[in-house]
């Protein structure tokens, strides 16, 4: 079904604000870049990323698996579901009510569980498996090398605190292929209907790239919908809740949805950058100075907030439930686990 879009919030068009939308060339000389990566996730908390080094090879042939899934009938696809979480899901997202114009796998990035679940999904599991590893593998090094240049550019000691966490083999991160059919011809007359809903990613990370269809908005400060153009050779990376919270509210999460107002279907590659289930999540040690910077968030653990997320609505404002003093044990618990 297609859920118009509420009307409060005004969109802008693509020519007047597009130009807005940072752009991080990584190839720029390394000081300079790591201060550009800072100022776009405390103004925007959403930037494009170019010069990445990732094979379009890469990236084409995880597209060309998604569309072959995709265009299989719906009896087949069901196959690899229900998502619970992982698998084949359509129209609902979550368990609580929460509805959208959309399709979708969602997988974890583990290669033992990517090989598993590739039994249910595709033909050829050993092709899909091999496809999904080597397009994980790549997007998780730039996700890496940005929290690198976060670390660096807000001048925490750890200059791979992050990263490691992301590189860990207990790494909760998870890839999701999310496909938007084209709008109904009933609809056509509506330009804003929902294909899913506007949120912000508990993640760390977010590492986004889709077709050449657009239909993705980010929220602005300035309280307005921001469309962005679609970038097919490019990555999106937005800042999630858990790099909200570890920045002490340096950098804010960004709200963003997705639109189907167009004839095209249009294919997202979503690369969700999440630690451990058991890792401590906190200020780190260099964002917190008290009294004067105090924590904003109390600890908690990723699996903490998880079940916090999934007992929400999509659009809820889940780090509310984590805004306190901190409990001193448990950060001097989470300050040595970032230090080891």
């Amino acid at each position: 079904m297609v859920v118009p879009s509420p009307t409060s919030s005004k969109i802008t068009s693509n020519k007047t604000r597009a130009m807005g939308i940072p752009t991080i060339d990584l190839s720029m000389e390394r000081s300079q870049l790591s201060q550009t990566v800072v100022k776009a996730c405390e103004e925007y908390g959403f930037f494009r990323v170019v010069n990445h080094n990732v094979p379009k090879e890469v990236i084409a042939r995880l597209e060309e698996e998604g569309a072959e899934f995709f265009s299989k009938p719906s009896h087949e696809k069901r196959r690899a579901g229900p998502a619970s979480p992982f698998g084949y899901g359509f129209t609902n997202i979550g368990p609580n009510g929460d509805i959208g114009d959309l399709e979708y796998l969602l997988l974890h990035a583990n290669p033992l569980s990517i090989a598993q679940i590739s039994k249910t999904i595709a033909n050829d599991s050993t092709k899909f498996s091999t496809v999904v590893k080597e397009y994980v593998e790549v997007v998780k090094e730039v996700t890496c090398e940005i929290l690198d240049l976060v670390v660096e550019g807000l001048g925490v000691a750890d200059k791979s605190g992050l990263s490691r966490l992301i590189r860990d083999f207990d790494s909760d991160s998870v890839l999701r292929m999310n496909h938007y059919p084209p709008l109904k011809v009933k609809w056509k007359g509506n330009k804003n209907s929902i294909g899913f809903g506007a949120h912000s990613d508990p993640q760390m990370l977010t590492i986004m790239r889709s077709n050449d269809v657009g239909g993705l908005q980010i929220y602005t400060r300035e309280g307005l919908w921001l469309p962005v153009p679609p970038d097919p050779t490019n990555f999106f990376v937005m800042v999630g809740d858990v790099l909200q919270v570890m920045t002490n509210g340096k950098f804010m999460s960004v709200r963003h949805r997705a639109l189907t107002n167009t004839s095209e279907a249009r294919m997202s590659m979503i690369y969700f950058a999440a630690p451990p289930l058991d890792w401590w999540i906190a200020p780190l040690p260099e964002m917190v100075s008290p009294p004067e910077n105090e924590s904003v968030y109390k600890a908690f653990t990723w699996a903490q907030y998880k079940e916090a997320t999934y007992s929400l609505r999509l659009g809820d404002s889940r780090l509310d439930l984590f805004r306190a003093q901190i409990d001193t044990h448990l950060l001097s618990s989470s300050q040595s686990q970032f230090q080891c």
